[in-house]
């Protein structure tokens, strides 16, 4: 996957000496959320739309560089980073540099998703099962070989949230029925928080608890 094919460079970066105002009707005239700032050449940062249209357009933006947010990624950085950096930095342009910092253009958010959308997590068929477990107590290693201890296969995994003691890790599975691989993952201690497809364990045990209920009500 060839990340440098999606850098765009339609939009050339702001000089610091730029008036704000020039900066607020760029942003009228886009959809971004920031836009790059250069001081003689050199790429130094990005302002954002919501700080731009907070100060007074008759200042230049040297006035106001204290607002000016240092991200980029590397040409040579992987599409994951580059998806942690867009989330890190609450943006959807970020700006790419390639050696000796030469800015080279920025990359769409929208076209990273899409690539993330191409992946086999998302194109190829199955089902989402998420699992929690203790911090210390899972394992990548123990969680492959309980999927494909079923005849399943791992198509993607990644931790979702971490929550004190606690990690949960969402995974996409390539096999018709989950309910095997589910049962697995119960007698190795994990808490089952959600399964795309039907889990029968559950409904079973609800139907037998709404029958229990309804014999001690009669």
């Amino acid at each position: 996957m060839q990340l440098q094919e999606f850098i765009i460079n339609d939009i050339k970066p702001l000089s610091i000496t730029d008036k704000i105002s020039d900066l607020q009707l760029l942003f009228n005239q886009l959809t971004y959320s920031h836009i790059p700032i250069h001081k003689d050449g050199i790429y130094i940062g990005c302002i954002s739309e919501t700080d731009a249209h907070c100060f007074d357009g008759a200042i230049s933006i040297s006035d106001c560089n204290y607002a000016v947010e240092g991200f980029y990624v590397r040409d040579s950085t992987n599409w994951l980073d580059v998806l942690e950096a867009f989330a890190q930095n609450d943006c959807n342009i970020m700006p790419v540099l390639g050696k000796d910092n030469v800015y080279l253009g920025y990359y769409e958010l929208n076209d990273i998703i899409h690539l993330f959308n191409e992946t086999p997590f998302f194109s190829e068929p199955g089902g989402i099962i998420i699992v929690e477990k203790g911090i210390n107590d899972y394992s990548f290693s123990e969680i492959s070989q309980i999927v494909e201890s079923n005849d399943a296969k791992l198509l993607g995994a990644f931790i979702s949230k971490m929550d004190g003691d606690l990690v949960k890790i969402t995974l996409k599975i390539d096999n018709a029925s989950l309910n095997e691989v589910i049962q697995t993952f119960r007698r190795y201690g994990y808490n089952i928080i959600s399964g795309h497809e039907d889990d029968t364990y559950l409904e079973s045990l609800k139907e037998r608890s709404q029958y229990l209920d309804k014999y001690l009500n009669m």
